[in-house]
């Protein structure tokens, strides 16, 4: 494992994985700093909107994952798949015997990362910054958050869910018509529902008519466990 250049790493804790198909499985998370989007909705803006953390070697990083006693752990960010080095860790990872998630918004091709399951979360207009407060980053948002050819790639690169921050039931609409234009037949049990919200009280509002429109449509519902055992707060 080559030494490589430092990574800008936010946060590295153990906890359970709280979304997707992995929900409930003890983890530990490998936090990332940088993205190359602005989410209005954003929950970890110290690794997105005001970049954070320590700079620390692929080396540092894998043995810090180490000492905790999990067979999984789970890439994320802001953006992991822009950060320095972000293949030597993922293949350091790997040859530790551990089960690498990688939680990326499908904007940056998997080019042979070392994954097995790949979370792809593209974003709705919903996450789109506010054009009068914004409007640099509000342009460039528009531009990166939906790219059908690099989740495509991601699709037949490794195992994967799709999962989708819903705020309204018109973002359902919207996130159909975007798979649509993937032109595959996406079993809809491997794509995720998420309610949009930080607190447990405004997860239960949108969760009451999200449940039923997945039960409708098909997709699975996807819970924010996290947010249900240790509230909005770093580290879990």
């Amino acid at each position: 494992m080559a030494a490589g250049s430092p990574m800008l790493i936010s946060e590295i804790f153990y906890s359970l994985q709280g979304e997707g198909t992995l929900a409930g499985v003890p983890s530990v998370f490998v936090r990332t700093s940088g993205c190359n989007l602005r989410c209005a909705w954003c929950d970890t803006p110290y690794a997105s909107w005001v970049p954070e953390g320590d700079a620390r070697t692929v080396e540092e990083i894998v043995a810090e994952v180490q000492r905790h006693p999990a067979g999984h752990v789970v890439l994320t960010g802001g953006e992991p798949m822009i950060a320095r080095d972000i293949h030597a860790l993922a293949a350091g990872l790997r040859s530790r015997g551990r089960h690498l998630t990688i939680e990326t918004a499908a904007t940056v091709p998997p080019a042979g990362i070392a994954c097995d399951l790949a979370s792809l979360s593209p974003k709705l207009l919903n996450s789109a910054p506010d054009a009068a407060q914004h409007p640099a980053w509000r342009r460039r948002h528009e531009a990166t958050r939906w790219q059908p050819d690099v989740v495509r790639a991601w699709l037949d690169h490794c195992a994967w869910q799709l999962k989708f921050v819903i705020a309204q039931p018109a973002d359902v609409d919207e996130l159909e018509a975007m798979l649509a234009k993937l032109g595959r037949d996406l079993p809809r049990d491997r794509v995720l529902l998420m309610p949009e919200g930080v607190t447990r009280e405004k997860i239960h509002e949108r969760a009451a008519w999200l449940g039923e429109l997945c039960k409708a449509r098909g997709y699975r519902y996807a819970p924010r466990l996290q947010i249900e055992l240790y509230g909005h707060r770093r580290g879990t």
